[in-house]
């Protein structure tokens, strides 16, 4: 039975302008438009219009079940070019898909960094400071992917003079430090506080066997902001454990091909291909599991706003936490028998076999007893 409660047209027009917002008319008016997808299959190819507020070509790529939450866009610096300076009173992180080239950032103390990037290159705009991109090509465009907290504080203030021109630095942000886009990060536990990556294609991860599979896993906190960020990778021929949480990751895949199975509790699997490039975001609470059929190992970056992090007591992601000890991730051992004969006939197609006994074999030792649900009381 589908779960997606869709309603009759008579009702729905009764809500028609509550789904509009000061956000979606904000992208409106820049000319843009908003794709609502939890799929594109390629942010390299995606086609994008002129944005004649920033200079370039853009497009937004916003999942109604994101849309409040946080947001996403594709943007594009011409071929020796550059984008109208900016600052804003949202968070922003960017990715860069093609090309190279530098940001210059600033504030109204005067204090001013730049620093140079290219394709792979992770980094954050720190709140409120000024910046600027450009293009270090005359030849080729450079294209990148961001996302950012924008639609609450659109949606919250709604004027666009307080949101992109409020004169204030916010000290504790950004100081024009010479060093704040260096290359460099303080590692705790799996988190890294640093404010740039310059290749997040190649960057050591740690182990992170609650994931399964063997995989490497690291997370961001950048600009010292509210939003956060984390890569994760997992070997050839395995996949990791299907989990869920709240809306907002972007998961953009940096390295290897396959496949992700989404879906909602009770319903049957959703296939979706992916390739470098490709980006997906689950919808609220779906469940998602990745896998990977390439040759290579699978590397993906996944940008979201913690309110996507459902916790625990300990402060732990209940998408770490068996569903056995009333987490959100489904353990190999409960998970359905379709998704192995799902995988099996997926690398069967390229002349393989899954490698996954080991991770099956490796989880026996720490599984926790199933969970007894005790029956409803009758009168």
């Amino acid at each position: 039975m589908s779960k997606d409660a869709i309603v009759s047209d008579e009702m729905a027009k009764k809500f028609a302008t509550e789904k509009d917002s000061p956000y979606t008319r904000w992208v409106g008016h820049q000319g843009l438009d908003i794709i609502s997808a939890h799929y594109v299959r390629n942010l390299r190819s995606v086609e994008l219009k002129p944005w004649p507020r920033r200079g370039g070509r853009g497009v937004y790529i916003n999942h109604e079940a994101s849309r409040t939450s946080n947001d996403c866009y594709v943007c594009e610096i011409p071929a020796g070019g550059e984008l109208a300076p900016q600052r804003q009173l949202f968070e922003e992180m960017i990715y860069v898909l093609d090309g190279r080239g530098s940001t210059t950032v600033w504030n109204d103390a005067g204090q001013r960094n730049t620093f140079e990037w290219k394709a792979g290159a992770l980094f954050a705009i720190p709140l409120n400071a000024w910046h600027q991109h450009f293009n270090g090509s005359g030849k080729e465009p450079a294209r990148y992917v961001a996302v950012t907290n924008g639609p609450a504080v659109i949606n919250l203030y709604e004027d666009e003079g307080f949101i992109f021109n409020t004169p204030y630095d916010f000290k504790d942000r950004f100081g024009g430090e010479p060093d704040y886009f260096a290359n460099k990060g303080e590692q705790k536990g799996l988190l890294l506080e640093t404010n740039f990556v310059a290749d997040a294609v190649n960057l050591p991860l740690i182990s992170a066997k609650e994931r399964g599979a063997g995989g490497g896993h690291i997370r961001f906190n950048m600009a010292k902001g509210s939003m956060n960020s984390h890569i994760s990778q997992f070997p050839v021929a395995t996949y990791k454990k299907a989990h869920c949480h709240g809306p907002g990751a972007h998961v953009i895949v940096l390295g290897g091909e396959g496949y992700t199975l989404m879906w909602q509790e009770g319903e049957e699997p959703r296939r979706y291909e992916w390739e470098v490039g490709t980006m997906i975001v689950p919808p609220n609470l779906w469940y998602h599991q990745h896998f990977n059929t390439g040759t290579t190992p699978a590397r993906y970056l996944a940008f979201k706003h913690e309110v996507v992090s459902i916790r625990n007591a300990q402060g732990v992601p209940k998408a770490w936490i068996s569903k056995r000890l009333g987490g959100d991730q489904i353990d190999y051992a409960d998970e359905s028998p379709i998704v192995r004969t799902y995988f099996a006939e997926a690398l069967a197609a390229h002349g393989t076999q899954p490698r996954m006994e080991e991770a099956y074999q490796a989880e026996l030792a720490d599984l926790p007893p199933k969970r007894v649900v005790a029956a409803e009381a009758r009168p």
